[in-house]
């Protein structure tokens, strides 16, 4: 019964009703280490809902270096031409000693970054500068931001990296953010789920990375959703789709809340 709700999954999530008039789209923040699949995701949901495997957010799996430079924002279009009222945006992966400044993704949260910003992993952007928006509005700030790790690389993740991360999960505690993790390649570290998506939630071997992701971030169990993004796959597929769809409804329902508070 787990697996069998894919079109009502779809049908909630495309006609989700903004809850405030002050913003047109609710902004989801996607952020984590490098090649942990953050653009894979961003295709994964385009792909779920376009029924086809789609690449707009490019990749670059095993380049060892982050592949997003540009602060962007992706649109997922719906049935009747337009978009869907959600919008991701994807910032460049957390590395030890390079990649995205700390300050770069707290400045997204506030709305203070903007569109097509290149990233500078030696200097964050700052007041003043010509990509710099003082005055964000309502739909330019983040409204939920969601962590992304790999499930297969949980063990290696640098104490530098893991600080990062919870450097900016404070940040958006403090400003009431609702935050959600993402645990990919979870087909990567189990068999059973890689032969067959749908015992997901009955791996124990998930959970227990589930478990260990939790203890390392400091994030609520119920609030990590494990997904298998479409890597080599040249068709979507309903199991697949529905993990997709739990983690992003649970993102979208934690977004409107938050606008619906302010």
């Amino acid at each position: 019964m787990f697996f069998s709700g894919r079109g009502r999954l779809e049908c909630e999530l495309r006609n989700t009703k903004i809850r405030s008039s002050d913003v047109s789209h609710l902004r989801i923040l996607l952020y984590g280490q490098i090649g942990v699949g953050k653009s894979c995701f961003v295709n994964s949901v385009d792909s779920a809902f376009q029924h086809e495997i789609i690449n707009r957010a490019g990749e670059a799996p095993c380049s060892g270096k982050s592949y997003t430079k540009k602060y962007k924002t992706y649109k997922i279009r719906n049935v009747n031409g337009g978009f869907l009222p959600f919008v991701m945006n994807d910032v460049m992966g957390l590395e030890n000693k390079d990649g995205v400044q700390t300050a770069d993704v707290i400045s997204a949260l506030l709305g203070h970054v903007k569109e097509g910003y290149e990233f500078n992993p030696d200097t964050p952007l700052t007041e003043g500068d010509r990509n710099y928006v003082s005055n964000p509005s309502p739909d330019d700030k983040v409204h939920c931001l969601v962590t992304i790790v790999s499930a297969n690389s949980l063990s290696l993740m640098d104490q530098s990296v893991i600080k990062k991360m919870k450097t900016v999960k404070q940040q958006a505690n403090d400003i009431d953010i609702p935050q959600i993790v993402l645990l990919t390649k979870i087909d990567e570290v189990c068999l059973l789920v890689k032969q067959d998506v749908k015992k997901t939630y009955t791996s124990k071997k998930i959970q227990e990375k589930i478990n260990q992701c939790s203890n390392m971030i400091g994030a609520p169990v119920k609030f990590i959703f494990p997904v298998k993004n479409y890597c080599y796959e040249s068709d979507t597929n309903d199991p697949t789709d529905i993990l997709i769809m739990l983690a992003l409804r649970h993102m979208v329902s934690a977004a409107n809340d938050y606008v619906a508070s302010l």
